[in-house]
């Protein structure tokens, strides 16, 4: 297969292109980035290391700062050159799958991403509005296909739906997507993001200390964005309530498609329907229904559950009223 690669030239040529984007959208006209301005946004090894030690600093003696995740976290993310030069050829989401981590959303959005009528994006998790938003839109729109090659386009980061920045920044610049919230009980999603951060050696304490210590964590960071927040924020992103509030408070009700994780995780195939139906897509179902990022792990202490039922319990109320629906996690 022939390779292409884009000359000097040929990026200012794609630059001079007339983007056909409708200004209603909220979308700036501006002109992509060329090659030098993209190098410029690589993260050099100086400021790296300096980026490293400053989350060192953020994260306390007793938080560990795993070297291999701290570059996860810090490698390139940049679409390639030629995505970036045509990024205002290319097609907003149509449909952000907004969270909640640990709540089967790398599922939903897998078996979305092989309808023969949608789109994916260059990854799954493009963590624009919460991470990457001073990157600008261009950056953003280098992520999707280019207009006219899917119906239908869509991404996933789990996090905007507890990034408070995320729902003005969405209102902005994607206005008509439609969004999609799975909502697990907050007791076993708790537990699941702990064990996750366990099996990957950011967290050294126990589950109970752990959600013990979570304020004090918290405190030392005002940053939603930060590794601290994104780390150890194990009950905080469990209080539903409010996330959606701030969410629904921005745009209309219409625009979301509220699933019940426990009912995906039962019967996946009804909810992929139900969720091709809200996007406007014909029925289809993949070859294969495989639940992605599954971990087995040790049951959660009894003792511990009942102190998590009775804490969630008066937030999972307000989420039933808020609502209009009752989402029974009391019972299970």
């Amino acid at each position: 297969m022939p390779v292409f690669r884009f000359s000097n030239k040929a990026f200012h040529m794609v630059r001079s292109v007339k983007a056909f984007l409708n200004p209603e959208d909220g979308i700036p006209c501006g002109a992509a980035p060329d090659a030098e301005q993209h190098k410029d946004q690589v993260e050099s090894p100086k400021h790296a290391r300096r980026r490293m030690s400053e989350y060192r600093s953020e994260a306390g003696n007793d938080d560990p700062d795993d070297l291999l995740d701290f570059r996860q976290k810090i490698k390139e993310r940049d679409p390639p050159l030629e995505r970036i030069a045509t990024a205002q050829l290319r097609q907003l989401p149509d449909f952000i799958i907004i969270g909640t981590q640990r709540g089967g959303t790398t599922s939903l959005y897998r078996y979305l991403a092989a309808h023969p009528d949608i789109g994916p994006a260059l990854r799954k998790e493009v963590h624009f509005f919460d991470r990457y938003y001073d990157k600008g839109m261009n950056w953003y729109l280098a992520n999707f296909p280019v207009r006219g090659e899917a119906s239908v386009v869509g991404e996933a980061s789990p996090y905007y739906l507890f990034h408070p920045d995320v729902p003005e920044r969405a209102r902005r610049a994607v206005p008509h997507a439609k969004f999609i919230a799975l909502l697990r009980n907050p007791v076993d999603r708790a537990y699941s993001h702990y064990q996750m951060k366990v099996r990957r050696g950011v967290e050294s304490l126990s589950f109970e200390d752990a959600i013990d210590k979570e304020p004090e964590r918290l405190s030392r960071s005002d940053d939603p964005a930060s590794l601290t927040w994104r780390y150890f924020s194990y009950l905080k992103r469990g209080v539903y309530v409010d996330q959606l509030k701030r969410w629904m408070s921005v745009f209309p009700r219409e625009q979301f498609l509220i699933i019940k994780s426990e009912d995906f995780y039962k019967d996946p195939e009804r909810v992929l329907h139900q969720t091709l139906k809200y996007l406007g897509l014909r029925p289809w179902s993949p070859s294969n229904l495989k639940a992605y990022h599954l971990s087995e792990y040790t049951g959660m202490d009894p003792a511990t559950r009942k102190r998590l039922r009775e804490y969630f319990a008066p937030y999972n109320q307000q989420l039933y009223t808020f609502l209009g629906r009752d989402l029974g996690w009391e019972y299970e």
